[in-house]
């Protein structure tokens, strides 16, 4: 599978990482190249670009919420059939509530610009240094993933789990907004733990 991921901070190297891990064709594109170059480098392997084409199988969104607005408002027609996986948490300035309506999710609202494109909610409850590792204190980490569109979940699913992660289905798109509750909360507990955004959300059964 051919994934690209759209940015050059430090979720797109978790990813990017786990990708790579997974055997997969990985496209870094960032608006400077020299960066996306970095991030390539960094993980040790795939290829940078800055421009369009947006190509791939699966689009990672791996930018803050305001950012993948811009980029879906932008490359709206370019994403129409592919599968594109949202990994915003939609916080406010002072990371104490979502800024996105009480009945809606970042999931919903980038959908509702690109409608034809095959949106999945993912890898928000997941640290970038723990997207490194693929794992906190030796426990794989969960991605979990919601959408409609349940071919496009079954591949974002692969690609979790080819990279060393356990993926779990966590429903419609519907469930993107309880998806980004825990992701601000999980943020939040950061400083009640001391972990540094090394945690993770572990579902144990």
């Amino acid at each position: 599978m051919d994934v690209t991921i759209i940015g050059t901070g430090n979720m797109a190297r978790g990813i990017g990482s786990r990708v790579i891990a997974g055997g997969h064709g990985l496209t870094v594109v960032g608006k400077d190249a020299e960066k996306a170059e970095a991030v390539v480098s960094d993980i040790g392997g795939g290829t940078a670009t800055t421009g369009d084409p947006i190509e791939g199988d699966v689009v990672v969104l791996a930018v803050y919420y305001p950012d993948a607005r811009s980029i879906v408002e932008q490359h709206g027609d370019q994403l129409a059939g592919k599968v594109v996986v949202d990994i915003t948490n939609p916080v406010n300035e002072t990371f104490d509530d979502l800024v996105v309506p009480a009945d809606s999710s970042a999931t919903a609202e980038l959908a509702a610009l690109a409608p034809d494109a095959r949106f999945v909610k993912a890898f928000n409850t997941t640290f970038a240094t723990t997207l490194r590792e693929g794992e906190v204190s030796g426990q794989q980490l969960d991605v979990l993933i919601a959408g409609d569109d349940e071919q496009a979940k079954g591949s974002v699913a692969d690609v979790a789990r080819d990279g060393g992660l356990n993926p779990i289905d966590a429903g419609p798109q519907k469930r993107a907004r309880e998806l980004e509750a825990l992701g601000l909360l999980h943020m939040g507990l950061q400083g009640t733990l001391g972990t540094g955004f090394s945690s993770a959300v572990k579902i144990v059964a």
